[in-house]
């Protein structure tokens, strides 16, 4: 694999892809340089700052049905805003790596939120850990109200405690199913009794509803709070195996190498879980460029659509559209299916989504119609409820804008077709994808067509 398609592989994994106005400033750099590089781009913390204030609930339920009604409506425009923002943001930033990052973490750590302002304040605290300390994020995020009301830590009390989000800690944000018992599970409880938040969204420990007695989790015995537990889970190696390996998955192949796997969390357990150095590490790795690793992964819906509108400059007269392209496609932001968040991989290509993937890139260029009737959320009952009174569901105009002078002024007069097909798919170019590039009348439609094909699919 010579530099330039190296670097290009860099940006499709720790980013959202490599596009050609930026070619010229990487074709000779090392990849040790691009790591840096993007490391240095996205030291930046950047919030999002789109909803503002924070909803009294208290007030609201003391309300009539119109002030009811009215903060539906608000609630629902915020949460579009909040979803709008951060595609914006992904779209244009230079700090691809800590947003690329950002949506890991997002997954990882699922949460859905009927407070926007409360959905907005996680997704700040994933940024800003994005790339630092593991343990500082897991805390933070612990301590928000998203999280707590979502997995019930509100209603864990001293003599009736939940065991909801003490559970899903294990199990899905540390050490992983099968590392801990139900003893455990009782344990990790009790330590959390107490953790709320008030009306404000701010972290609130009532010791009044606080178990402060003797608890033995993993194998220690004491006083445990919250955080102690959070140490302790942070103690065993297996819970940075288990990053480790959803990082691979995310960042390399689907099927994860236990040799690479174990060398990843060596390295992270050693550096206290500190994130930068785990993924300078996979970045540098001569095993990340490998033919088995490159154009292997299918590109997460958000990842195709940041992906188009970055490489084509491409703004929306009607934003609220790119809602109906996250949800036709299967990845609502900000609205994961579970607690377990978006399967990923293979999981987003099926008989309804494949449809609309090969369609939407087009749509987006060349203009057009499309019959949004895509996946539906089971727990979205409004939308539900929407496409049955409907009966069927109108088309709708895309209204997107590429700024094609931008894209063409970027590409290089002397690059030949099948260069330009090799520079925009991560998949090796075959004969057909040649043969076609060859064939097309000029630049404009020979990104069109490569855009819309299978291989566009995979990064």
């Amino acid at each position: 694999m010579d530099n330039l398609k190296q670097v290009k592989h860099l940006y499709a994994r720790a980013g959202f892809g490599l596009r050609f106005q930026d070619r010229g400033n990487v074709e000779h750099v090392s990849v040790k340089r691009a790591v840096k590089e993007l490391f240095k781009t996205s030291d930046v913390d950047d919030p999002i700052n789109t909803v503002q204030g924070n909803t009294d609930y208290m007030t609201l339920l003391k309300g009539d049905m119109l002030a009811k009604k009215q903060f539906m409506q608000q609630q629902r425009q915020q949460e579009k805003d909040l979803n709008i923002a951060w595609i914006d943001k992904m779209s244009a930033t230079d700090a691809q790596l800590r947003e690329k990052m950002t949506l890991f973490w997002h997954n990882h750590f699922a949460c859905r939120s009927n407070n926007a302002s409360f959905a907005q304040q996680l997704n700040n605290i994933q940024r800003t850990h994005a790339l630092g300390n593991f343990r500082d994020m897991v805390l933070e995020i612990s301590k928000s109200p998203a999280m707590l009301q979502f997995l019930n830590n509100q209603q864990n009390h001293k003599g009736h405690p939940n065991e909801n989000f003490a559970r899903e800690l294990m199990e899905l944000f540390t050490i992983g199913r099968g590392n801990y018992t139900e003893q455990d599970v009782k344990e990790s409880a009790r330590a959390f009794t107490g953790w709320s938040f008030d009306k404000d969204g701010a972290f609130k420990l009532r010791p009044f509803l606080h178990d402060d007695g003797e608890k033995t989790f993993l194998g220690k015995t004491g006083n445990l709070d919250g955080e102690d537990i959070i140490n302790r889970l942070l103690e065993q190696k297996q819970t940075a195996h288990f990053i480790s390996n959803k990082l691979y998955k995310y960042l390399v192949n689907e099927v994860p190498d236990p040799a690479h796997v174990t060398a990843m969390a060596d390295l992270f357990y050693k550096e206290n879980y500190e994130i930068k150095p785990l993924l300078e590490y996979v970045f540098n790795a001569e095993w990340f460029y490998d033919d088995k690793n490159t154009g292997n992964l299918v590109k997460s819906p958000v990842d195709l659509i940041v992906g188009l509108n970055r490489q084509f400059y491409i703004t929306y007269q009607r934003p609220e559209v790119l809602l109906e392209f996250e949800r036709t496609l299967g990845q609502i932001l900000f609205y994961p299916p579970n607690v377990a968040g978006w399967p990923g991989g293979r999981n987003w290509i099926d008989s309804s989504s494949l449809m609309y993937r090969l369609k939407i890139p087009s749509l987006l260029l060349d203009g057009g119609l499309i019959d949004f009737a895509g996946k539906a959320d089971p727990e979205d009952e409004a939308y539900i409820a929407t496409v049955r009174n409907r009966q069927t569901l109108v088309n709708t105009k895309v209204q997107a804008q590429p700024n094609w002078d931008q894209f063409l002024k970027s590409v290089p007069a002397t690059l030949s077709k099948t260069a330009i097909a090799e520079f925009m798919l991560e998949p090796k170019v075959g004969k057909v994808i040649q043969n076609t590039a060859e064939q097309s009348n000029d630049i404009k439609t020979l990104a069109i067509e490569l855009v819309s094909t299978p291989e566009y699919q995979l990064c």
